[in-house]
């Protein structure tokens, strides 16, 4: 059944979907080929706001005590901090700073997490917290000026639900901490936005006695922050984890809660931003390298804008480190980093979407229609998946579109489609076929940049009444892009395709001068 696109616009997509993208630990930014991967990615998606873990740990040397004259003082150190934001904004994006984790030499306890040895217990000293928070802010706002900062939320701890993050889980511990952080913010400058509690899913009770919270002691609170996953249990293997999945859906349905949840509270009408949302949340699961991880992904990031204000897909890059050093391959992110910016088709799918329209024509559960302010249409199409891993997935989806397209006059459109799948745009199934080598040949790394370039393809389609027949096929875990744009005919009288050989034109005329 052909499904009939209607002419006007049902609503605007929305940007949430690249108002934030996810880094490893802060310090990794300072690495050149760190730095060269974002660069690619802002070039073909174009994020706004970059969040990632550590901005207070040791690595990045913020808190550095001392002692003088028979005393315990404080110097606040900022210099990798400058290289690190220094390098986003010339790169076009801010950072969406997270609190934490704690400097040992303020630390009352000894917990890590990640191999990089991130603490998670409370401060010792309240006060020296809260001085830490306010300097670096402060400093944040002295280098880059209030007006900047102010676009920068800034988001207090990381997941303090689950002990491996927050000492106990605590969640008294966490509102005091929260409470400290919130009006250390605020003493720089009210207008900036501080937010939490970061939480991670399957502790959604956490949200409603936050809201209390807050209200009750008068805390400021910008913003509401959760994270979203629908990875099951890790079975781990050698330098690799694999993991159940819930339907893609799960994920939408986490990005609705914060909301139907704080209805009624003192947070109600506040922005909610998921700050780390993916299928796995583990670095090295391979499945964020496959065609099945842009298909499933497809329609919640179509979707997800109506539910958020952002969600930021976490990780950008495999340059991620939490669970180690990066042997061959580490899956967590957009794009192979140790094997310079080679690209998955997740990136391709978002890579995709920043070339959509804004106007929302249709939506379906295997596509999106927009239309841009130049009235070029494109569509976003996916075929569907089946997480359980027992169904037999079709090999072949189709869909069949009517398309409005607002050129007046126009006979005939041009279609440009963009695809990646299981045989298209898949770098690591070429990987595969090359023996998954731990340290690929400069000519492999050659073949796997070729292969992870999307497949392409471009017709002419007739106009008929204002609209184009559009009648696609996809492959297998199949991701396409479909440009349609009226054709303006610019053909000179004189051309005539059947005498690129020499042959006698349609005309009758041979050759001649």
């Amino acid at each position: 059944m052909r499904i009939h696109v209607p002419d006007r616009p049902a609503g605007r997509l929305t940007d949430a979907w690249r108002a934030c993208v996810g880094t490893g630990r802060f310090e990794l930014a300072l690495r050149r080929d760190y730095q060269d991967s974002l660069a690619l990615v802002q070039r073909d998606i174009g994020f706004r706001h970059i969040r990632g873990h550590g901005l207070l740990s040791d690595g990045v040397g913020v808190h550095r005590p001392y002692e003088y004259a028979g005393s315990r003082r404080v110097q606040h150190s900022f210099t990798y901090v400058d290289q690190v934001v220094d390098a986003y904004l010339e790169l076009g994006i801010r950072p969406f700073v997270e609190l934490g984790f704690m400097p040992s030499g303020l630390a009352s306890g000894d917990q890590t997490v990640f191999w990089w040895q991130g603490n998670v217990t409370p401060p010792r000293s309240w006060t020296e917290w809260a001085d830490l928070v306010r300097a670096t802010v402060a400093h944040l706002v002295d280098r880059y000026g209030l007006d900047e900062v102010r676009g920068w939320p800034i988001e207090v701890w990381n997941e303090p639900n689950l002990t491996a993050f927050w000492q106990d889980a605590d969640r008294d511990a966490y509102h005091r901490l929260y409470e400290v952080s919130a009006h250390a913010v605020k003493e720089v400058d009210a207008s900036l936005q501080v937010g939490g509690p970061a939480i991670s899913p399957g502790s959604d009770e956490w949200l409603v006695p936050f809201a209390e919270f807050v209200a009750a002691r008068d805390v400021p609170c910008d913003f509401v922050s959760r994270h979203a996953y629908t990875s099951g249990p890790a079975q781990h293997v050698p330098f690799g984890t694999h993991q159940t999945l819930a339907p893609a859906e799960h994920l939408l349905e986490q990005f609705a809660t914060p909301r139907r949840l704080l209805a009624g509270t003192a947070l109600a009408e506040l922005p909610v931003h998921i700050t780390e949302f993916n299928s796995s949340y583990r670095p090295d699961n391979p499945i964020h390298d496959t065609a099945f991880h842009a298909a499933y992904l497809a329609p919640v990031v179509a979707a997800g804008g109506d539910l958020v204000d952002s969600f930021s897909y976490w990780t950008f890059s495999d340059m991620f480190e939490e669970v180690g050093i990066p042997t061959a391959l580490l899956h967590g992110g957009f794009g192979l980093l140790t094997h310079r910016q080679l690209k998955k088709p997740t990136y391709h799918l978002y890579a995709f979407l920043a070339r959509m329209g804004d106007q929302v024509l249709a939506r379906g559960a295997d596509h999106l229609v927009t239309r841009d302010a130049d009235g070029r249409v494109t569509v976003l199409a996916w075929a569907p998946v089946d997480v359980t891993g027992r169904e037999p997935v079709p090999q072949r989806h189709t869909l069949a579109l009517s398309v409005p397209l607002d050129a007046p006059g126009a006979t005939s459109a041009y279609l440009a489609r963009s695809s990646v799948s299981e045989e298209a745009g898949n770098v690591h199934a070429a990987w595969a076929e090359m023996g998954r080598p731990r340290s690929p040949l400069p000519r492999q790394l050659d073949a796997l940049r070729e292969a992870a370039e999307p497949a392409r393809a471009h017709r002419s389609l007739p106009v008929t009444a204002g609209r184009v027949e559009v009648d696609l096929t996809l492959a297998r875990h199949e991701v396409t892009l479909v440009e349609i744009d009226a054709v303006r005919d610019e053909t000179p009288p004189w051309w005539d395709g059947d005498r690129l050989l020499g042959l006698p034109g349609r005309d009758g005329a041979g050759h001649g001068g």
